[in-house]
Order: C-alpha cells, then structure tokens, then sequence
C-alpha cells in the first residue's frame, strides 16, 4: 500500500511500486485527465506537478511520489493554472485536445518558476511537448496570453 498526496487529498493505493504513476492516476484513481502518449517521457502528454515541478508521470515511478504533492490536470486550480486555461481558451488552442493537459501542466509550472519568460524561454520548456496538430503557434501565444492575465 502506498499513500499518495494527490490534488491536495490523501490517497492510497494498492500497486506495485514500481508502477508508473500514469498508470496508478488512470486505472486505480480513475484520473483520466493525464493522457498516455509514447510511455518514453518524449511526448509529454502524461505531464503532472510534483511538488510543484513538471513530471513525467509514464516514467516516474509510484515508490518515488509517496509522500510528494501531485497535482494533476483535474487538480489544477490555482491562479497560474486557471491563467493558462483561459489563455487556452481565448486563444482556442486544442485542435484534437489529446496533448492539451500536458501542455497546460507544462506551461503553469514555466510560468510559476518564470511569471515573465521571453520567447526563447517559453519555446525552451514547451519543445518537450508534442502536438500532433501542430498547434504550437497558438500554444506560445496562448503562454504568452497567460503572463498578461497574471499581470493584469
């Protein structure tokens, strides 16, 4: 058994511990926000916060979060995360939506660590997320969108 701190509320889980934390959020949580995209930590699509720090969930280990904070795109509701998801709005980001809550996670936590990142910056901590549409004109808008509604 392994207790887990997940969108603020303890949670235990009956997996081996060397289950991937994707796995644990979507099969034994039922938190299907997180999406499976390649199971290599390339893609991007399992991004989660832990404590705070975009994580890979594919390839972290269960054993390594017990006892950390994670939040996930179900749990992600404070300031800078509701900025970046009426950013995503507003700018009508999702095509298919598949890649949209790593996304999100990924920009929150860039924007945590840096509430104003120049271009280069955003274009850095994005280029781990992979969009099959190819929204990604639309994806460092909408970051950028997000830094004027957490300024204003």
């Amino acid at each position: 058994m392994t207790t887990l701190n997940i969108n603020g509320q303890n949670r235990t889980v009956d997996a081996d511990p060397a289950t991937p934390l994707l796995w644990v959020l979507r099969q034994d949580l039922n938190l299907t926000g997180t999406k499976f995209g390649c199971g290599m930590a390339l893609c991007g699509a399992c991004t989660v916060h832990v404590n705070g720090q975009a994580t890979r969930s594919c390839v972290t280990p269960l054993q390594n979060v017990a006892g950390q904070q994670v939040t996930t795109i179900e749990g992600a509701d404070d300031r800078v995360s509701r900025a970046v998801q009426q950013a995503w709005i507003e700018l009508d980001v999702a095509q298919c939506g598949y890649c949209q809550p790593g996304q999100v996670m990924t920009a929150a936590a860039l924007l945590r660590s840096n509430p104003r990142p120049y271009e280069a910056a955003v274009q850095a901590a994005m280029s781990g997320n992979l969009c099959r549409c190819g929204t990604y004109p639309r994806i460092r808008a909408a970051v950028q969108r997000a830094v004027q509604l957490l300024a204003a």
